[in-house]
Order: structure tokens, then C-alpha cells, then sequence
């Protein structure tokens, strides 16, 4: 055999065991079972509190906000000029119409009348006699023992002295004036602001002069707003109630259980617009002086009405940028998103205008700890956070 030969049969025999081995493993491979695929991680419910959402009657308003305003506002300047001799009010105070709260030192003004009341004297006098030369001259004239140019001077001299004591009778009354300005006064009843000026100080008179303090009225208050034209027209009912608008009555809601009744007082002569709505003022009682000028109000306007209307807990209602949605569990107890539209509160709910309909479950309580398709262990309460008789509720 040549030594090729030799090299070939000796790789065939190498060559022979390994492909046998080889096919004896798959063979033995091909007749295990199947491997079982790992379990998947199950994802454990959140527990949350759901509520099913029913219809209730309801007594529905229509609700506006504003600004209360105080009906009259005073900026107290002084009508003389002078130094301010006392400071009768404390900052912040309520005060009556005529409550002093400045002095101007008086006594310029008390010589004033003085020397007024010293003139209408004379001028009385200078009257007197004139009246009386008057007289005379007209007793002489029949006789014609007096000349007629004397009559008729007489006569003008009665007249320039009556004028005379008119004048300083004037300046009498402008003087007590002035002297009564040195006692500036509350002109309304109200609530004072800040004192602009202190003791000492010289002060101008006039409307361009300084500002002393300020005096807002607080009883009645008023508050302005815009209400719709159908909102307008449902609260008036008749249309010739808007000339006396004020048996329309207007509620103020306030913290907790603070309210404050009023009604209507002017409905404006026009419609703005841009805007479709009615400016309106409201007036209210305030005999504490609770309601503050510039304070926002919310109002309720016109009388009820008794709709049925789905109620949520505000506690179901989340946020999503600019929109309210609710997480509502299906059959499956899966959590899905619902965009819902919110009306007004009714006893401490919401009313749901659309988005859900009555009978489904929404979340109350845990909203933050589920996403959209999360698997969820409802423990059912009332809308109104209440648990159910039958709950088995672990807190």
C-alpha cells in the first residue's frame, strides 16, 4: 500500500466513532420532554375603595363669583388750611357718620369769626342809622321841607347800608364755616384706613390737597359680576322685575357654614358683546362687618331647581393637566381612565354633567397608586366616603 492509502483509512477510522457518538446524543436529546416555560410574575391588586355612582335629586343654582365693593368710599382731605392739632381715630376702626377724626388747630378761624361777628355789627349799625335818616326825609318831603335830592340820597344810602350788613352777615356765616371745617368728620359710617399725616403737620385745603386718611362704608356691601342672559332672565322670571330687581335674592357662600343673604340691585342697561353676559350688583346686610371690600365672593343667584344628577365624592375626581378624569373598574376589577365634565358642588359632592353613567364603580380612595389597567381589590363605601354595612374593610 502506498503510505496515501494508509493516511486515509487511518482518518476514517478516527472519523467513524465520533459521527456515532454524536448521532447517539441527538437521538437522546430528541427524547426528553420539553422544558415548562417559567411562570410569569403576577402582579399583585391594589387594594382601593370604590364607589358606585347613583342619581340624586339635587336643587341646582346658578353660580358667579366677584369682588365685594363698599357702596361709598371717601378720601378725607381737609376744606382748611392749617396745622393738624389731634388725631381722633385709630387705624382700622369702625366709625359713625359724624365721629370726629381730625382737628385743624381753630384758632385762626375763631378770630376769623371774631372779627366777622365785629363787622356784621357796624354794617348793623351803619344800617340803623341809615334806615332812620330814610324815614325822616320821607315825613319832610310832603311839606317840602327837605330838597328831593336829599330824599333820594337817603334813600341810596338805606339800600348801600342794607347791602353793607348782607355782606358782613356772608362773611359771618363763611367764617363759622371755616371754623367748623377745623373738625373734620366722618362723613359716612364705616370702617377708617391708614392715617396719612401725624400731628404737626401742616396741611393745604382743597381737592388737590393730601389725602388724610380713607373711609369705606361696610353695611350694606355690594358685589358686582357677570351673569349670562339666560342665567339673568330665568332668575328674574318676569321681565318687568328687571325695573326692581330687588325680590331676585342672591346667596354669598363662605367657609364651612358662613353665608350671607342679599338680592339683587342693578342689572346693567346693556350686554357686553364680547362676552354674552350682564353686568350685575348684588347688596348685602353686614351689621358685623365680616365682608370685606375687594374680598372674592362666590353667589348663587335666583331660586333652585330639582334636577336628578349623578354624584361623585370630589376625592374620585383627579387632575390631568386641564382636564378631570375618574378611574372606573370594570367587571374584571381593572382600573380604566374616564374623562369626565364637572358641575356644581351639592353637600359636599360633585355633580358628573357627563363621562359616566349611573351603576358604575369609580375609585375613591387609593387613585394615586393605580395607572389605566392596573388590577385592582375594590372594597366598596358610600359616595360619601362612608363604608358600606356590608364592607369588610381593612384600614
Amino acid at each position: 500500500m502506498s503510505v496515501r492509502l494508509m493516511q486515509g483509512r487511518a482518518r476514517l477510522v478516527v472519523t467513524l466513532p465520533v459521527l456515532a457518538a454524536a448521532a447517539a446524543a441527538t437521538f437522546w436529546l430528541a427524547q426528553e420532554p420539553a422544558a415548562a416555560p417559567a411562570p410569569a410574575t403576577m402582579v399583585p391588586a391594589v387594594e382601593v375603595t370604590v364607589a358606585t355612582v347613583e342619581k340624586r335629586e339635587v336643587r341646582t343654582w346658578d353660580e358667579f363669583s366677584g369682588r365685594l365693593e363698599a357702596i361709598e368710599r371717601v378720601a378725607i382731605r381737609s376744606r382748611v388750611s392749617g396745622e393738624v392739632q389731634a388725631i381722633h381715630f385709630v387705624e382700622g376702626q369702625r366709625v359713625e357718620q359724624g365721629d370726629p377724626l381730625l382737628t385743624i388747630d381753630p384758632e385762626p378761624f375763631a378770630a376769623a369769626v371774631a372779627q366777622a361777628e365785629a363787622q356784621v355789627a357796624a354794617a348793623r349799625a351803619r344800617w340803623s342809622y341809615s334806615r332812620s335818616e330814610a324815614e325822616r326825609a320821607r315825613r319832610l318831603w310832603p311839606s317840602r321841607a327837605i330838597a328831593q335830592n336829599l330824599v333820594e340820597q337817603r334813600e341810596s344810602e338805606l339800600l348801600e347800608a342794607d347791602a353793607g350788613l348782607k355782606a358782613a352777615q356772608a362773611n359771618l356765616r363763611m367764617a363759622r364755616l371755616n371754623l367748623g371745617y377745623t373738625e373734620i368728620r366722618a362723613p359716612v359710617s364705616g370702617r377708617i384706613g391708614r392715617r396719612e399725616v401725624t400731628v404737626g403737620n401742616l396741611v393745604d385745603a382743597g381737592p388737590n390737597s393730601p389725602v388724610l386718611t380713607t373711609l369705606v362704608s361696610i353695611d350694606p356691601i355690594r358685589v358686582s359680576f357677570d351673569a349670562d342672559e339666560q342665567a339673568v332672565a330665568q332668575a328674574l322670571g318676569d321681565p318687568a322685575r328687571r325695573d326692581d330687581p330687588s325680590a331676585v335674592p342672591v346667596r354669598m357662600l363662605g367657609n364651612g357654614a358662613s353665608q350671607a343673604e342679599g338680592h339683587l340691585q342693578l342689572i346693567d342697561n346693556q350686554v357686553d358683546s364680547r362676552t354674552g353676559t350682564v353686568r350685575v350688583q348684588a347688596v348685602f346686610p353686614n351689621p358685623d362687618g365680616h365682608l370685606t371690600p375687594g374680598q372674592f365672593a362666590r353667589l348663587r343667584m335666583g331660586q333652585a331647581e330639582s334636577v336628578e344628577a349623578l354624584l361623585v365624592d370630589e376625592r374620585a375626581i383627579g387632575t390631568d393637566q386641564n382636564r378631570r378624569y375618574v378611574m372606573v373598574v370594570d367587571a374584571d376589577n381593572k382600573a380604566t381612565y374616564r374623562e369626565v365634565s364637572l358641575g356644581a358642588r351639592v353637600d359636599g359632592l360633585r355633580i358628573v354633567s357627563s363621562g359616566l353613567a349611573e351603576g358604575e364603580r369609580i375609585v375613591v380612595n387609593g387613585l394615586q397608586r393605580i395607572r389605566p389597567g392596573s388590577l385592582v381589590a375594590p372594597q366598596p363605601v358610600g359616595m360619601d366616603g362612608t363604608r358600606l354595612a356590608s364592607a369588610d374593610f381593612r384600614e
